[in-house]
């Protein structure tokens, strides 16, 4: 590899930018805890991974050069952020008629799932792998090695910052639940999920 690190400086400052999966990844903590915020951290670095390994055999070249492909995974990754925003919309009127505890234990059965959808299903990962990894490779070296030893460092730096999001998050959950703040995390979640459903599918094939 080379100027790795660049590479290192480049990769925090990109997985500290917001985006999908830290929304589902904030919800799903507020809302179920910090167990739950980590089960989405770990669904969402299996997403990382898969689209390392497209990298490493090629099939993220193939995504951005097929106009059809792309538009499949966009749109089905738009519609899936939109049905999770309508969902947290929904849970501000819906009327409870389950335990918590039922409750709860049915969203952490999800919460690995949800993140790692919302991952795989964002084509703009896949892009900008396919277009970041490149500039640090070093010709004399095993380009396999390269991109795949970059997709696992990138994930291992995910790791580190979402779970100090988790914990940061899960330190001021007691006063996050509570009704008033709840509810209008709730709508805001809501409504920033939407937002990038709708952002990504109007996104252009590159």
């Amino acid at each position: 590899m080379e100027n790795f690190h660049i590479f290192l400086i480049m990769s925090f400052l990109l997985v500290i930018l917001p985006g999908p999966d830290t929304g589902i990844l904030i919800q799903n903590t507020i809302t179920c805890g910090k167990k739950s915020g980590i089960k989405t951290m770990f669904g969402s670095v299996a997403g990382l991974l898969v689209h390392t390994m497209a990298v490493v055999f090629g099939l993220s070249a193939l995504i951005v050069k097929s106009a059809y492909i792309f538009s499949i995974i966009k749109y089905a990754g738009a519609v899936y952020l939109i049905y999770l925003g309508i969902v947290s919309l929904k849970s501000l009127t819906s009327i409870q008629v389950h335990s918590e505890g039922a409750k709860k234990h049915r969203k952490n059965k999800s919460q690995f799932l949800q993140g790692f959808f919302t991952c795989v299903s964002n084509p703009k990962v896949a892009v900008f792998f396919l277009t970041f990894f490149p500039q640090f490779v070093s010709a004399k070296g095993n380009h396999f090695v390269q991109f795949l030893t970059m997709g696992i460092i990138y994930s291992l730096i995910t790791i580190v910052w979402f779970v100090f999001y988790v914990y940061l998050i899960d330190f001021f959950r007691s006063w996050l639940k509570k009704p008033a703040v709840n509810n209008v995390l709730q709508g805001v979640s809501g409504v920033v999920l939407m937002g990038f459903g709708i952002k990504l599918a109007l996104e252009k094939q590159p």
